[in-house]
């Protein structure tokens, strides 16, 4: 998915707004409590057994080194993305996992999911385009042909629990690109789309996670304050008293969770990195009644240096980035994931090499596992 920041970074200039007076609250989820507390964050099988070529390259190499860390990387716990109308059949498969792993190991399991099929998919860029069209009743598939039935699965399974990050770049397009004729085209239909998904998806077992882009792009100060209304729109849409546990940031992008150095593109934001972001943007969404909890993907961190500006986002150099866990050192965190697995390549762009978007890139892969410190 392409991360478009150049709007994002004209709107960094100018004083910051206001935040909004209090005047609707969403419900928070079911209790106050950190979903991935006590919880072990599902490892993907499917994704694992894709880093098998991984393994095997290095150990024909003879870095038993870096085959080793593949072996550590398997078992770290991803998201599964459900991208399409087909895909939904792999929230079973996820189930099916999760529930082994459950028996097997008695730690009770948090299967990650993303929710990735709008209409109109990817306005501003088309790298990641989806597979229905507003044109050709895009929103009403979307809502009987894939939100129902993801609904019916995930609540079916009241034994394990979902984190479900809904709909990564959408909502970040409405509030900083609606110059561009599609996506303010899309606006309707984004907003209706992501209201419909929230409303069906209001279970004990679920968490839901709306997608906040990450701090390069969201995290201006002129953006904030938009970037809270619009996702206060989005959820009033769904109905007073829907519930949504938070927001997250990073998926699929680079960015640091806590910058060890700080990267000169980023001197005048105060979202120098996602924790950073986090912390700016919590107050302003606390402001329109709306739970400031967030899980910050930190699938791939870009290598210090790799980008001169916040808007390179394409196969960047890169490492796998810390483990998912609960330890944060910021209370609106819920949790350093791994939306993105590391393998994908993000499209033909970037790094030499590169394959179109989805497939799988090795030569990448063996970069993030031998830039990756093993923790």
């Amino acid at each position: 998915m392409r991360i478009t920041s150049l709007i994002a970074t004209l709107s960094a200039v100018g004083a910051v707004s206001a935040a909004p007076s209090r005047k609707w609250k969403c419900s928070l989820n079911t209790t106050s409590d950190n979903p991935f507390e006590g919880k072990t964050l599902f490892a993907n099988p499917g994704w694992a057994q894709k880093l098998e070529q991984t393994y095997d390259a290095f150990t024909t190499a003879g870095d038993a080194e870096n085959a080793a860390k593949v072996r550590k990387v398997q078992k770290i716990g991803t998201f599964v993305w459900i991208a399409d109308i087909a895909g939904l059949a792999n929230i079973d498969s996820a189930i099916a996992s999760a529930r082994e792993a459950q028996a097997k190991t008695g730690e009770k399991q948090i299967v990650g999911l993303v929710l990735y099929n709008l209409p109109d998919r990817d306005c501003s860029a088309g790298d990641s385009a989806g597979e229905l069209s507003s044109a050709n009743n895009g929103l009403e598939r979307y809502k009987k042909e894939f939100i129902d039935p993801y609904a019916a699965k995930v609540s079916a399974a009241a034994d394990l629990d979902f984190a479900i990050v809904l709909e990564p770049d959408s909502l970040g397009n409405l509030v900083t690109n609606m110059a561009v004729d599609f996506c303010a085209k899309a606006a309707p239909t984004y907003q209706a789309g992501i209201a419909y998904a929230i409303a069906s998806l209001q279970f004990a077992n679920v968490h839901l996670y709306l997608d906040a882009a990450h701090g390069g792009w969201l995290g201006w100060d002129g953006n904030l304050p938009l970037a809270a209304k619009e996702f206060a729109t989005v959820v009033k849409l769904a109905g007073n008293g829907t519930k949504i546990r938070g927001f997250s940031t990073n998926v699929s992008n680079y960015n640091p969770y806590n910058a060890t150095v700080r990267e000169n593109y980023t001197e005048w934001s105060h979202s120098w990195d996602e924790s950073h972001y986090a912390s700016s943007l919590a107050p302003f969404l606390e402001a329109e009644g709306l739970p400031a909890h967030f899980i910050v993907d930190q699938g791939r961190v870009a290598l210090n240096g790799a980008r001169k500006e916040w808007g390179e986002w394409c196969n960047v150099e890169a490492s796998f980035g810390p483990a998912p866990t609960t330890v944060t050192n910021n209370t609106y965190l819920d949790s350093i994931v791994w939306v993105k697995p590391g393998g994908e390549s993000d499209g033909l762009c970037g790094l030499a090499g590169a394959p179109r978007a989805g497939a799988w890139f090795e030569a990448y892969t063996e970069m993030l596992v031998k830039n990756w410190s093993g923790n």
